[in-house]
């Protein structure tokens, strides 16, 4: 207490907030020490998987007429947002694990934050239009091409660019106001604004309640309107008489059930353990919020690799038969 209100006299006599001169120190994995080189190389290792799978998904895409629809389109979004994801995250990560350079500047920090969760609630409102995608695509299909014109589709992508632009904008605003004077040491290697609300030694009721608040209005939202996509898409294929009519139906939405669950059950996982895990041990809150923002970049172009055709098809005559 002494400290902040040492710090509060301070501000009052110099008329600056202490935040503007504050850095912050990100931390590794130090209960893991014998294992820091392994788990570098492993996440250099899903960064090249991400970074260079998503590339791929987005040449293929340019390049293949037969690809140019709405689906694939929202494809290609996902594909640019996951890079967003993993260029947010890699400066700091090589710098604390890799160079042993764990300092960031308070700006730096923000901004990092801002592209972190800007690309996560991006992330989630791209799902939910490619659910409706699928909606369309399934439950009716003859208007799908006036329904999902080229037009409307990228009225879609800027409106949930522009969403999340809107509800992240006002955190570090909110983070900067306040005087950071406790021992600004962050648990990860990235800055997240949970992590940095802990920090401040003044209320910060107002950015707890804003960020549970877009939480809600956003994951809560989106992830209820996906599953009710689905509910109707699933009472749509129940309608078809013939089996393998459903199946191969139902077969065109698995890539997209998996890009949805590889991303809300990591969400959801990392929620769940630090309101009833607090005991756990520190690597393991460590370890799910990288498996929250790295999973997802590195396994969605591994999924639409696997599970669509025309994609496969041109993978094939990249690799394994080359022009002579």
């Amino acid at each position: 207490m002494a400290e902040c209100s040492h710090s509060g006299i301070l501000m009052g006599s110099f008329g600056t907030n202490t935040s503007s001169t504050t850095s912050f120190t990100l931390t590794g994995f130090p209960e893991m020490e014998g294992l820091q080189h392994w788990l570098a190389a492993l996440l250099l290792l899903l960064y090249a998987v991400s970074i260079l799978g998503n590339i791929l998904i987005l040449f293929i895409i340019k390049e293949e007429q037969s690809l140019h629809q709405p689906m694939y389109y929202f494809l290609s979004l996902l594909s640019v947002n996951d890079l967003g994801v993993s260029f947010s995250t890699l400066p700091t990560v090589l710098a604390a694990l890799c160079f042993h350079a764990p300092e960031t500047a308070f700006d730096a920090c923000l901004t990092q934050m801002f592209f972190i969760h800007l690309f996560s609630w991006t992330e989630s409102g791209i799902l939910l239009a490619m659910s409706f995608d699928r909606y369309v695509a399934i439950c009716n299909p003859l208007r799908y091409s006036s329904v999902l014109t080229d037009i409307r589709v990228a009225h879609m992508g800027i409106s949930i660019i522009i969403r999340s632009f809107c509800m992240v904008f006002p955190l570090p605003f909110l983070l900067k106001r306040l005087p950071f004077c406790k021992a600004n040491v962050l648990t990860h290697s990235y800055c997240l604004h949970p992590d940095l609300i802990r920090l401040p030694c003044r209320d910060t009721t107002i950015n707890s309640m804003y960020g549970l608040f877009i939480v809600i209005s956003a994951f809560g939202v989106d992830s209820v309107l996906i599953l009710l996509s689905y509910v109707l898409i699933l009472r749509s294929v129940l309608a078809i008489a013939s089996q393998e009519e459903r199946l191969k139906t139902l077969n065109t939405c698995v890539s997209h059930i998996c890009a949805v669950l590889i991303f809300y059950v990591p969400m959801v996982s990392v929620s769940m353990v630090h309101r009833f895990g607090k005991h756990a041990p520190e690597y393991v809150h460590k370890l799910m919020s990288l498996v929250y923002l790295f999973v997802p970049p590195m396994l969605n172009p591994i999924i639409y690799s696997i599970k669509t055709k025309e994609i496969r098809k041109r993978l094939h005559k990249m690799f394994f038969k080359p022009k002579l």
